[in-house]
C-alpha cells in the first residue's frame, strides 16, 4: 500500500520552514503532495500561477513531491487525491488550537483520514510567510528565509 499525504497552504510565499518540513515528510511517505490553496477570498502576493512554479523550482530533485493547486474542502481534495494524511506544520502553541480546531473538523469530515503534525527545526520556529512579507516590502534581506527563486522573484516585485 503507498501511503499518500497533502500538505495544504497558502505558501504566499513557501519559506525555508515549509522547506524544512516537506523534506522531512517526503522520507516518511511514498508520495507528498504540495496543495497549494486557491483562495479569492486573501489577497495573496503572488498569483496561484507563480506559487506552485516557486515550490516546483524549491522542490526540484525530490522524487516523491508533487505540487498542485486546489480549491474547495480540503478532505474532497484529499480524497480525489487517493491520500490518508493531511500534514501541516506547527511552529508555536499559537498555532495548534488553530490546527487543532481544523484537525477535529477535518476528521468529522472524512474519519478515514488522520492529520500528522510536524515542527520545524528551531531555526524556523519564528518564520512565517507573513513576516516574510513585511521584511520584503520594507526592503530588508530574505536571502536565508526562504529558497533562492522566492528571494530573486521577491526582489524584483518589490523594487520601488
Amino acid at each position: 500500500m503507498t501511503s499518500t499525504a497533502i500538505c495544504p497552504g497558502s505558501f504566499d510565499p513557501i519559506t525555508n520552514g515549509h522547506l524544512d518540513i516537506i523534506h522531512r515528510a517526503a522520507t516518511m511517505f511514498d508520495r507528498l503532495v504540495v496543495a497549494v490553496l486557491r483562495n479569492t477570498e486573501k489577497q495573496c502576493l503572488f498569483s496561484i500561477e507563480d506559487r506552485v512554479t516557486l515550490i516546483r523550482e524549491s522542490l526540484q530533485g525530490v522524487p516523491n513531491v508533487e505540487v498542485d493547486a486546489f480549491d474547495g474542502l480540503l478532505v474532497e481534495y484529499v480524497r480525489a487525491k487517493g491520500a490518508r494524511h493531511i500534514l501541516r506544520g506547527i511552529r508555536a502553541l499559537s498555532d495548534f488550537e488553530y490546527e487543532f480546531q481544523m484537525a477535529l473538523m477535518n476528521r468529522r469530515l472524512a474519519p478515514e483520514v488522520d492529520t500528522v503534525f510536524l515542527m520545524p527545526r528551531e531555526e524556523y520556529t519564528y518564520l512565517s510567510s507573513r513576516l516574510v512579507r513585511e521584511v520584503a516590502r520594507l526592503g530588508g534581506p530574505v536571502e536565508g528565509l526562504v529558497p533562492a527563486p522566492v528571494a530573486r522573484l521577491l526582489k524584483e516585485r518589490m523594487q520601488p
